[in-house]
């Protein structure tokens, strides 16, 4: 049985969340992650296999070390499931602001 986690499970943990801003502009060691958050190594551990496992990072051994490295294809599926959301909050807070400007000018 495939227990493949999925992206939106992953990405709804803050903790997580936060493992990608960090990896998102270089690429990190396990403990260098880690000695960024207040809780223990293996719950760290824990939240990058989640990541690996939905491909949001990549794992590669450079020498004695593993680093990890974002998915950028997998971002974007993310934002592309996004994008229809955010054009229509974007219509709907351009439209709120039109209502706006015709309620001061009003006024």
């Amino acid at each position: 049985m495939d227990l493949r986690r999925d992206v939106f499970q992953a990405i709804a943990d803050p903790t997580r969340r936060a493992i990608l801003l960090l990896v998102a502009t270089q690429s990190m060691t396990a403990g260098a992650i880690a000695s960024q958050f207040d809780s223990k190594r293996p719950t760290i551990s824990k939240h990058l296999l989640i990541l690996t496992e939905c491909e949001l990072l990549h794992r590669e051994p450079i020498g004695r070390e593993m680093y990890y490295h974002l998915n950028p294809n997998k971002m974007k599926e993310i934002a592309n499931f996004i994008a229809p959301f955010q054009k229509l909050w974007d219509d709907r807070f351009n439209k709120l602001e039109s209502v706006m400007k015709d309620y001061k000018r009003k006024a």
